[in-house]
């Protein structure tokens, strides 16, 4: 990637300007994650502008230094202002993603931006794998990317339609296999003999290697059908979640809505756990309990005992019931929460932090004080 100057659209080309918002939404907005997270994120950066596969470790010292460099150029791009996007010889905002991909329907590009974490700004730019419609949706998979900035979501769903990124997806599932390694949760061990990567009881990392490229592919249902779950979900819509976050970013309020959205999503008729449930995907169940942690995991206290059911004795009409219980406790709350979204604007923070609190968080079994709404919630 070429070193940057001073932004403007003029002589970068599509490519170019997408890279450069990249880089100025990174320069802006990286404070947003923990130094950890910071460090993680930039190396499967790093990986990705330099054709590093997910098991390969840059050097250490090579990587600092690229780490320091992009540091050293946020700090004069963190003020600019995003570039237009040049399309069919005129500029438009890095924000209509219609009128770009109009313009790039021939050329088996497609063209992201949406807001992620914190209201991040998120844009790429990649290639075309497969256009599917899926329980009335539209899915675009892609696969070589050649712009992306440092979160690059693997899955997100643009003005109704579903975008899932090969790439970032490799890069999270080969992690996330690797973090979990040491857990020794029953859902990640029973996801791993399914696939036939245990030797003598532990991950083998060569068969990993040679099949991450087919897991990714046989469990792509798994996240299609969560966004599906997002884009059909009534009873918390993106739209008043984006209200109440873009309010609070960062704070305990943006990590309990997006939970509660998140499991909704999953439990929704033709959500991730639904779909798994109809098809009796039992790799897919243990890759989905596996990811369950933290407060989606308090959200959803149901699965835990399903799926001890489910281990022992495959027991299908166990999770079932947990994902009808659930969504029945979680539909009140959702609701809740379109109701301070609905009332937002005429409600000052304090109010609308008051409100979370005696109507959300209380009846979760979770606190905030109320004049405080940084970090995580605590159960």
């Amino acid at each position: 990637m070429s070193e940057l100057v001073s932004p403007s659209s003029a002589g970068r080309g599509l490519c170019g300007t997408i890279r450069c918002n990249c880089e100025i939404s990174d320069a802006r907005d990286h404070g947003i994650y923990s130094m950890c997270s910071t460090v993680l994120k930039l190396r499967n950066l790093y990986k990705w502008e330099h054709g590093i596969e997910p098991w390969r470790e840059p050097e250490a010292a090579q990587l600092l230094d690229w780490i320091d460099a992009k540091e050293h150029r946020w700090l004069s791009l963190g003020s600019e202002e995003f570039l237009t996007i040049p399309v069919a010889g005129k500029y438009v905002s890095p924000f209509e993603v219609d009128a770009v991909n109009g313009a790039l329907d021939s050329t088996g590009l497609h063209y992201g931006a949406g807001y992620g974490r914190s209201m991040k700004s998120v844009f790429f730019l990649a290639e075309v794998r497969d256009r599917l419609v899926v329980d009335g949706c539209s899915v675009v998979i892609v696969a070589t990317e050649h712009a992306r900035e440092m979160a690059a979501p693997f899955a997100m769903s643009q003005n109704g339609r579903i975008i899932i990124r090969l790439e970032p997806l490799r890069y999270f599932l080969w992690d996330h296999i690797q973090e979990l390694r040491s857990s020794c949760k029953s859902s990640y061990l029973y996801t791993l003999k399914r696939y036939d990567l245990l030797t003598d009881g532990r991950l083998d990392q060569h068969k990993l290697r040679r099949r991450l490229e087919e897991i990714v592919n046989l469990e792509l249902d798994l996240f299609i059908h969560h966004e599906i779950g997002e884009l059909l979900e009534a009873t918390l819509d993106s739209e008043r979640v984006r209200a109440v976050i873009s309010r609070f970013p960062g704070s305990v309020i943006e990590f309990v809505c997006r939970a509660v959205k998140d499991v909704l999503a999953d439990t929704h008729p033709y959500g991730a756990l639904s779909h798994i449930c109809r098809e009796r995907t039992s790799s897919s169940l243990g890759l989905y309990v596996s990811f369950l942690d933290g407060l989606r995991m308090e959200l959803f206290p149901e699965m835990s005992e399903a799926w001890k059911q489910f281990y022992l004795h495959t027991d299908w009409p166990a999770v079932e019931t947990a994902r009808d219980r659930c969504r029945q406790r979680l539909a009140g709350i959702g609701a809740e929460i379109c109701r301070i979204s609905d009332d937002i604007d005429h409600l000052s923070d304090q109010q609308v932090i008051e409100r979370f609190n005696e109507r959300i968080l209380v009846p979760l079994g979770l606190e905030m004080m109320p004049a405080n709404v940084g970090g995580e919630p605590r159960p």
